[in-house]
């Protein structure tokens, strides 16, 4: 397989962390006998800085030719102006929308080895394997803006063909999984989440009756991510509500360093990221943890390459190393030893064993 990857360092340990990644691709890559072709662009602060616009439309079109897109965060202190014109997160969000990627996922599973670091007592984390989708082009991100003296506008607009397609995505994933489908909104107050409720339960009905969906007001879905983490499969919520609630789910698992996400649209093509920032306190100092990352690789070859044996290969060798200590300082127990960046991403290429070629 020779596939197309445009790789967006961005800013801080963005581009720590996603070499790690490319060299794991490039790992399996020896291993299964793929060629993965890797070209970088510029996003973010850093584009800012360089062009002016944090998404160049060099940067569009070497997406727009990919396969795929791993990015690595953006943003910083430099840029981080509410009132500026132009901001890094312009550059991700834009990117989002040019390529019509509508569907984030975010999967939870605390790793058995690191119970104990997260805010939750272990008992509370036993069985937690979840994921959520987030509607990730519409809502109140992208809806009408409006400042004036005294007073400012926000639009929240939904249509049911934006909700059908990403109901339709938590659905296809549930049906792989447990068949059990959260959808998460605010009915009692809304318009847009009662168009949301009503337009969910007529695709499960009518195209996923062995789905088993349940209703939630965000509220009560926020204090159920801790209370009882396990009852939930897959949540599928819209923009706002699910950009808060997948950072709450990220604390289920100790550290956002070790979570991933995809992005995706109507085709094969997909934009993968750590779900964390650019943290820029740390930037440089080559100790931020690539997992999340090098997760985020393992997502690319699931769900834009077809490659599951590959992307399961990546997963356990995550796991490997977590079950063996070799842990980044963000998820490291008190006096354990931690590893820098460059020696996590070692050990997974060790763990997936790159060395040795595999008939294909």
């Amino acid at each position: 397989m020779h596939t197309k990857i445009a790789v967006l360092p961005g800013d801080g340990i963005g581009p720590e962390v996603t070499a790690q990644a490319v060299r794991v691709l490039d790992a399996v890559a020896r291993r299964w006998g793929h060629s993965f072709e890797t070209r970088e662009a510029l996003l973010g602060g850093c584009a800012i800085d360089a062009t002016g616009s944090p998404m160049p439309m060099e940067t569009v079109a070497l997406c727009h030719e990919a396969d795929a897109v791993l990015l690595g965060a953006v943003g910083g202190p430099k840029w981080d102006d509410p009132a500026a014109r132009v901001r890094p997160e312009q550059g991700l969000l834009g990117l989002r929308k040019e390529l019509g990627l509508y569907a984030n996922l975010r999967p939870v599973a605390p790793h058995r080895a690191l119970l104990d670091i997260a805010p939750l007592k272990p008992d509370r984390l036993g069985g937690v394997d979840l994921i959520v989708v987030r509607e990730l082009t519409g809502g109140i991100y992208f809806g009408e803006k409006q400042r004036e003296p005294g007073w400012a506008l926000d639009t929240c607009l939904y249509t049911e063909k934006e909700v059908e397609r990403i109901v339709r995505v938590a659905c296809k994933l549930a049906s792989a999984r447990r068949g059990r489908v959260t959808s998460v909104d605010k009915a009692n107050v809304l318009e847009t989440s009662r168009l949301w409720r009503a337009t969910a339960e007529r695709v499960v009905r009518d195209e996923f009756p062995a789905i088993e969906l349940q209703h939630m007001l965000v509220d009560a879905a926020a204090m159920h991510l801790i209370r009882r983490p396990s009852d939930f499969d897959v949540i599928v919520t819209e923009n706002m509500f699910g950009d808060i609630l997948t950072d709450e789910a990220s604390m289920l698992a100790g550290s956002m360093g070790l979570l991933p996400s995809a992005s995706l649209g109507e085709g094969k093509r997909g934009l993968y990221e750590p779900i964390h920032g650019s943290a820029p306190d740390i930037a440089g100092k080559g100790i931020a943890n690539p997992y999340a990352t090098i997760l985020s690789v393992a997502m690319m070859l699931r769900h834009s390459f077809g490659l599951e044996t590959e992307a399961a290969a990546v997963e356990a060798a995550v796991s490997s190393c977590l079950d063996e200590g070799v842990w980044t300082a963000d998820v490291a127990k008190a006096g354990a030893p931690t590893v820098s960046t460059v020696k996590a991403g070692d050990a997974v290429i060790a763990a997936l064993g790159a060395g040795q070629p595999v008939a294909v």
